[in-house]
């Protein structure tokens, strides 16, 4: 799981060593960029966001614990997804509650992450995604602290849509570590990957159209954080990429 370009700082040198020396602004640092994704990906295999909170919990003490074993033969990133994903397996195992993220619910098989008919014949939009030319992430997000909504949506995603777009799409895994750390196959991550990003971008566009439902224009009405998660805007960034907009013959 290559980090993007801001977290490489993870995998240096000089922070695995702070880990290793058991420096609190160290671990605080660590726990405050992966918490949010690796409990929602939890959550993904149990199907329950306060047993997911509970996994993570005591995954970062099995982290606390073993950082002097890591041995940097894959990020930090890929290593702490691991020991969570295999932790909320063992759990959800247990209680009988594991979610099998291979599987598609009945709704599935018709469903696309943009619809046929907002393209011409030739493949060109009937009418283009609202603020195509112009949207600026930072300037939604800090506007209109639209990263509430978003995160909200994906939160709200079936099991197997949340927890591959929240590695492939905030974390920036690659698909084949996607697959390797879900167990599932490249075609189910490559459609469950773009049936979520559709479902993301719709509620967006709504929102943006001002014909999301009032709880929804609610919840981003409330107080927020006063810069969004860095996650969030590469997310935002990806979301509204148009190589993933043209993708319409991609299921």
């Amino acid at each position: 799981m290559p980090p993007a370009a801001q977290d490489a700082e993870f995998d240096s040198a000089d922070f695995l060593a702070r880990l290793r020396a058991g420096e609190d602004a160290a671990y605080r640092r660590l726990i405050r960029r992966f918490h949010g994704s690796l409990v929602g990906t939890a959550s993904a295999i149990i199907g329950s966001r306060a047993q997911a909170e509970e996994v993570v919990q005591d995954a970062w003490l099995a982290v606390f614990a073993g950082i002097g074993r890591f041995e940097g033969r894959s990020s930090l990133a890929s290593w702490l997804f691991a020991i969570v994903l295999n932790r909320a397996r063992t759990r959800a195992s247990r209680e009988g509650r594991m979610v099998a993220l291979p599987a598609l619910d009945a709704g599935d098989a018709a469903e696309r992450a943009v619809p046929l008919d907002r393209f011409q014949p030739d493949g060109h939009w009937t009418e283009p995604p609202r603020l195509w030319d112009e949207l600026d992430p930072e300037r939604v997000v800090g506007g209109r602290q639209l990263f509430l909504h978003v995160q909200d949506a994906i939160a709200k995603l079936p099991a197997g849509q949340k927890a591959v777009i929240i590695l492939r799409d905030m974390e920036a895994c690659s698909a084949e570590d996607a697959c390797r750390l879900l167990g599932i196959s490249p075609e189910n991550q490559r459609v469950l990957l773009h049936r979520a990003r559709g479902r993301v971008r719709r509620t967006v566009e709504l929102l943006l159209d001002g014909t999301a439902p009032a709880a929804a224009v609610a919840r981003t009405a409330a107080p927020a954080p006063k810069r969004p998660g860095g996650a969030v805007l590469r997310f935002l960034a990806r979301l509204f990429a148009p190589q993933h907009f043209a993708a319409r013959l991609a299921g």
